[in-house]
């Protein structure tokens, strides 16, 4: 590991550290006022493979995405990382999306949206090797939690 990677691995980690909320080890969850309990006329999205992909539990997801039938356990470990990943923030970009403001709709997807930018600049420092991807990916990570932040407090004082 280069020094470069080896620095940029640690600030991540800090980074991830103090945002818990944003780790995919526990399930993403989108703030209260972007669930589709908060949600008049709310649609219900069991059916859209939320959660990790072991078995056919994405299967859903997967089908929508055109990528039905395709055996995820033979790709390369980073593949299946960010399909995991992928399995958990989309749907919750789509939830959260539902929503009848529009700013209120905005915040809420974008920050699934952003937890999948997050997702995949994490899964690029485990396994990527080339450094200007690697400063990259900690850009991306710092900015994105930023904003993440940003549009959570937004809605704390916005939202219903």
């Amino acid at each position: 590991m280069t020094i470069t990677k080896a620095i940029l691995a640690a600030a991540v980690a800090a980074t991830a550290l103090s945002a818990p909320a944003l780790a995919q080890d526990a399930e993403f969850q989108l703030p209260e006022q972007c669930t589709t309990a908060a949600i008049s006329g709310g649609m219900d999205h069991s059916g859209m493979g939320h959660g990790g992909m072991p078995g056919n539990e994405g299967g859903g997801m997967m089908e929508m995405m055109g990528m039905g039938g395709v055996d995820i356990e033979s790709m390369p470990e980073h593949v299946q990382e960010n399909m995991r990943r992928m399995m958990i923030s989309m749907p919750a970009m789509h939830e959260g999306m539902m929503n009848e403001d529009a700013d209120v709709a905005f915040a809420c997807g974008m920050i699934a949206h952003h937890q999948g930018a997050i997702d995949m600049a994490q899964v690029l420092l485990e396994h990527g090797d080339n450094p200007e991807m690697i400063e990259l990916a900690g850009e991306i990570i710092a900015a994105q939690v930023g904003e993440i932040e940003q549009m959570t407090t937004w809605l704390a004082e916005n939202a219903n």
